[in-house]
């Protein structure tokens, strides 16, 4: 019995890895992705940075955790409706494979591309400006973590049984810009008013934030094993909502 489920959890794991790797190759350098994941944080970072002196190690964990949260939660709202529109999202709903080993995969596909951007600032940053990562484990941690918990946030939108990126990128972008704003990427929690921090920490961003400010900077606010409790958890909690949305729309005919 015992090899029969270890079995079952490996092919399922190999399907979602199929889907990941699949979603890569076709995907990854489509306009929406390139706009929506990648050009969109770097210019939004540029532009309420400028003329601000915070240092190129509290820019470089500030920037790090901005294009992690925008890269990988545009995966899904951008990747599932381009697949409904071909079709081919149909198929792996009609595959014998579980939901969550669908959605398990599409969480892999954010997560990817928000690592893959992050090398960009990270490798300028150490190259160009000679900064230094206090703890590179802690950095890895941050990035991946929150890549997960950010993708499977944007699958929550991506449960939207629409057939147009901007359908589903207009409700997203009002709900990130919110959770964008009262984070800590451009005042430290520690500078915020007590009613401000307790809206910090609605936000999932703050998590990600506060834990790349302990991997590039050595220091934070929040504890480290506290910032690394939260991602896994909220990875869940969006996974959940994301599972029944995709599962309601299967049985509407959507």
């Amino acid at each position: 019995m015992r090899a029969g489920w270890m079995q079952r959890l490996a092919d399922e794991g190999a399907q979602a890895w199929t889907v990941a790797l699949k979603d890569v190759r076709v995907y990854y350098l489509t306009p929406p992705m390139i706009m929506f994941g990648l050009l969109l944080p770097f210019f939004l970072f540029f532009s309420f940075s400028v003329k601000r002196d915070i240092g190129a190690a509290a820019g470089l964990a500030r920037l790090l955790a901005l294009t992690t949260f925008f890269t990988a939660s545009s995966a899904g709202p951008v990747i599932i409706p381009l697949e409904r529109r071909s079709g081919t999202y149909d198929r792996l709903l009609a595959a014998p494979m579980a939901l969550a080993t669908l959605l398990l995969g599409k969480t892999l596909v954010g997560a990817f591309f928000a690592a893959a951007v992050a090398l960009v600032p990270l490798l300028i940053s150490w190259l160009g400006l000679g900064v230094t990562v206090f703890d590179p484990g802690l950095l890895i941690a941050g990035v991946v973590l929150g890549g997960l918990a950010f993708s499977a946030f944007g699958l929550v939108f991506a449960s939207i049984p629409a057939r147009s990126v901007g359908s589903i990128m207009m409700p997203s972008t009002l709900v990130r810009w919110p959770l964008l704003f009262i984070s800590g990427i451009f005042i430290p929690l520690a500078d915020m008013a007590s009613w401000a921090r307790a809206l910090a920490y609605l936000s999932p961003l703050t998590y990600a934030q506060d834990l790349l400010n302990h991997a590039v900077l050595g220091t934070g606010y929040l504890p480290i094993w506290l910032d690394v409790a939260v991602l896994p958890v909220l990875l869940v909690v969006f996974l959940l909502p994301a599972a029944w949305l995709h599962h309601r729309s299967r049985v509407l005919g959507y």
